[in-house]
């Protein structure tokens, strides 16, 4: 895993990781009074869009006219910006849809239903939900069935250290997403999540190891289906299977 995905800053980085990281931190500090007003004054959600814009720009590194697009919005109801990005041979590849909600307004998986279809038809990976102070980032699996992970959750008002929060939200910078960063915490996360450790637990390799070590502590040998049986039934939460 590269220096960024350990979620950790490095002053020994590449000088574009360290003037990232540098930006980001500041930026953190600098909106978190801008942040505390809108939330003190309950601030609807254009007001919000318009912070969050100015940190798109000034914190994640994306130039608002070459990397955000308003094209998929309409009225509200899919995305209020797309995220462009050039990748391989110059080209712009759209990496993102951002839904913006109001500042007060509690993130939830209604909101994310709104840009989620939209995703998949345009072939989009990653959804990124945001009131201005709490950024939810989900990757996307188009296939069937479709399946989403939340793979960054931070708030920027809420517990811990600037550089914790930066080293998350290191992953949506502009030069980040150009490297396929994100990608890799994804792939990271992924395989060790409460499904795919499921998964694992009841292939049938584990199962039989299982059923060895009972035969071995207690002199019972069990099926490897009964003992399949009650790892969903008694153990693994049904949410994970």
């Amino acid at each position: 895993m590269s220096e960024a995905s350990s979620g950790t800053s490095s002053s020994n980085g590449p000088k574009w990781q360290i003037e990232a990281q540098d930006r980001l931190r500041g930026a953190i500090r600098k909106y978190s009074k801008p942040l505390a007003d809108l939330v003190a004054r309950d601030a609807n959600e254009g007001d919000t869009r318009l912070l969050v814009t100015d940190f798109l720009c000034d914190a994640l590194g994306f130039d608002k006219y070459e990397n955000l697009t308003t094209e998929y919005a309409v009225k509200g109801e899919f995305a209020d910006y797309g995220i462009r990005v050039e990748r391989e041979k110059g080209e712009k590849e759209l990496l993102a849809f951002i839904e913006v909600k109001r500042i007060t307004t509690k993130l939830s998986e209604r909101h994310l239903r709104q840009v989620e279809m939209y995703a998949v038809n345009e072939g989009v990976e990653w959804m990124i939900l945001t009131n201005g102070a709490h950024w939810q980032v989900f990757h996307l699996n188009g296939g069937l069935p479709v399946q989403i992970d939340l793979v960054l959750d931070v708030n920027l008002l809420g517990d811990g250290t600037v550089a914790q929060k930066s080293s998350q939200l290191f992953y949506l910078t502009k030069e980040s997403l150009r490297r396929h960063q994100i990608d890799e915490l994804w792939k990271a996360k992924s395989a060790t999540s409460p499904k795919s450790l499921a998964k694992v637990l009841c292939s049938s390799e584990v199962l039989d190891a299982i059923r060895r070590e009972i035969r071995r502590e207690t002199h019972h040998n069990e099926e490897t289906a009964i003992i399949g049986r009650l790892l969903k039934e008694t153990v693994i939460r049904p949410e994970c299977l």
